[in-house]
């Protein structure tokens, strides 16, 4: 309960003199939950009405390597069941605005008109972004990953007909996983809006950050080729080299509108 003490704690700070009771937090954070989760189920319902066209674009690539093989399904329920997780990521990609929108809401519920305004196109960008990722997995990571695994095992005097679970449940943890590391630019500079982050931090944790982000690439890209392990590497590191000099800029900028402001006082 800890983390969400320090969120209260943060929640306190953005009302001014305005201070709730810890179970009024909690109310607050139940309504957050259920709006976010309602968001969720309608998208999800939504995306289930297209499920024979969403399975259609997501065995796309792997009939362009091993034409048009059926998958195996080893279970009764199989096929309904990737059907219900297929829509369940689906409704995700669909929901992601409003999933984001409803938690920057209970996190900073006394935003500014100024605030208000930042944020509405911060979340437009990252649903775009996180849509680019989406794209970048699908007509780039995933197939370069499904080929190399498939003549790998074809190597091995394998025959790589693989499982609807395994296949459907490899496609959608991929892209999702990509969306979500294209989402580093609103992290690192919604942080840096926030004053939670530095240049000065940013800066000296730089070395630990670019470990981390290396790891997640070859997480999410498992595959040996290094070409498109650097591929994918490269881009991420360039985009957080850039937030970074970003967040140098606000900061500059934030100091010359406080000094500004204590020489009016004066």
């Amino acid at each position: 309960m800890n983390w969400l003490r320090k969120i209260f704690q943060f929640r306190e700070q953005t009302q001014g003199d305005v201070a709730k009771p810890f179970l009024d937090h909690l109310e607050d954070l139940r309504w957050t939950v259920v709006k976010m989760a309602a968001s969720l189920g309608v998208a999800m319902m939504a995306a289930f009405f297209f499920v024979k066209d969403i399975t259609a674009v997501v065995r796309r690539p792997l009939e362009q390597i091993q034409g048009n093989e059926p998958l195996i399904t080893l279970g009764v329920t199989d096929a309904f069941m990737i059907s219900l997780q297929l829509a369940f990521y689906a409704g995700i990609v669909l929901s992601f605005p409003f999933l984001l929108y409803f938690l920057a809401e209970f996190v900073l519920p006394a935003l500014t008109t100024k605030e208000r305004r930042i944020l509405l196109p911060s979340i437009g960008a990252g649903f775009v972004l996180f849509g680019a990722g989406a794209v970048i997995s699908y007509y780039y990571v995933l197939p370069t990953t499904l080929s190399w695994f498939n003549a790998y095992a074809k190597g091995l005097g394998m025959d790589p007909r693989w499982v609807a679970r395994d296949y459907f449940g490899f496609v959608t943890h991929l892209t999702i996983a990509c969306g979500l590391l294209c989402e580093l630019p609103v992290g690192v500079l919604g942080l840096a809006a926030l004053r939670l982050v530095t240049f000065p931090m940013l800066s000296k944790t730089r070395p630990y950050a670019i470990t981390a982000i290396l790891v997640l690439v070859a997480v999410i890209s498992p595959t040996p080729d290094p070409f498109t392990f650097v591929g994918l590497a490269v881009p991420v590191v360039a985009i957080y080299e850039i937030c970074i000099w970003i967040v140098w800029f606000m900061d500059r900028r934030r100091a010359r509108e406080e000094a500004g402001e204590i020489r009016n006082l004066d």
